[in-house]
């Protein structure tokens, strides 16, 4: 969304999840992008290998429609690896990949980078949050580093994503403001 903020595309930004029943949508907002110079955004698709084929015979015809084709448009792909993904459309694709940093130090510093200072600084409660949110940091950065482990000491590996924390800091802010004592058994 940064690049879209920087490149005054932040309206023109389309997105579909893809998943069940998403496909026709998808192709829609493709369709629509053409002309609009819209930048569509199709996230997970992994999810969705039915829908991989149609994806493939859209990429293929982009040179075919160059004329009508917006030069503003932009198709985003979002996916785990996945042998169902078209070799075509990712050989003709800018393909950029998303690691988390190495070290505790590091993936807190990404952490806190990824919050917006305004909405860090506008809690009611700013000592409560701070040191909330430091614990729920620390918490997201522990799990990502403790990967590097495999399977010692854990039965199942656990995926707590960026989005994960995202959330998981949008809701600890959302009980801190709505309520005048800390909730501590939502919160657990």
């Amino acid at each position: 969304m940064n690049l879209a903020v920087s490149k005054d595309m932040k309206d023109g930004v389309r997105t579909v999840s893809l998943g069940q029943g998403q496909g026709p949508k998808a192709t829609a907002a493709i369709n629509e992008g053409f002309g609009t110079g819209a930048w569509i955004v199709l996230q997970n698709c992994h999810l969705a290998t039915s829908y991989m084929p149609t994806l493939e015979s859209i990429v293929e015809n982009f040179e075919a429609n160059m004329d009508t084709i917006s030069p503003m448009f932009r198709l985003w792909l979002t996916a785990m690896p996945d042998p169902n993904l078209p070799v075509s459309v990712l050989q003709n694709g800018i393909k950029m990949t998303v690691e988390p940093p190495k070290g505790l130090k590091a993936n807190l510093i990404r952490a806190y980078l990824a919050y917006d200072p305004q909405w860090f600084e506008s809690s009611t409660k700013p000592h409560t949050f701070k040191k909330m949110l430091f614990g729920l940091s620390f918490f997201h950065a522990l799990i990502l580093e403790r990967r590097k482990f495999g399977p010692l000491g854990w039965n199942i590996r656990y995926e707590f994503s960026d989005p994960d924390r995202h959330i998981s800091s949008a809701q600890l802010k959302m009980f801190l403001e709505e309520y005048t004592t800390v909730q501590w058994s939502a919160l657990n």
